[in-house]
């Protein structure tokens, strides 16, 4: 977006492509990552879970290839399949307007559901209540 709200909230993508943001991410029992997800309001198990999983640096350097991956952004035209849109209003990476722009991009039955208090995390931080809304929403649209 233009405004450039969006551009800071997503600076760390940047970050992630260069080679040595593996090592730093790490650094210091993972420090950024855990101070990061925690201040998001990530519960103490998730983060233990999640660090579990990607807390060494193979795992990290696969994380991380998906955003060194994706390359160039190509137009990809309207998203033809129902979309389901959760947002929580306390996100530090993605900002309102990003958020709610997305449904602009969507040829179907398009719900965009705002979380109060909720941040980036919204499955970690609400479990139940993204579920909730997952299962209604497949419910809605099955395959």
């Amino acid at each position: 977006m233009p405004d450039g709200e969006q551009a800071h909230r997503s600076r760390h993508h940047k970050e992630f492509l260069d080679p040595g943001a593996g090592p730093r991410l790490l650094a210091d029992d993972a420090k950024w990552l855990r101070t990061r997800l925690s201040n998001s309001g990530v519960p103490d198990a998730a983060i233990a879970a999640h660090l579990s999983v990607i807390g060494n640096p193979p795992a990290m350097e696969a994380a991380l290839a998906w955003y060194r991956a994706r390359g160039e952004r190509q137009p990809l035209g309207p998203i033809a399949v129902p979309t389901l849109y959760v947002w929580g209003d306390a996100d530090d990476t993605v900002g309102r307007a990003a958020a709610e722009g997305t449904g602009e991009f969507i040829a179907a039955p398009y719900r965009f559901e705002a979380l109060s208090g909720v941040g980036h995390y919204a499955a970690d931080q609400v479990p139940e209540r993204v579920t909730a809304l997952l299962l209604e929403h497949l419910g809605r649209h099955p395959i």
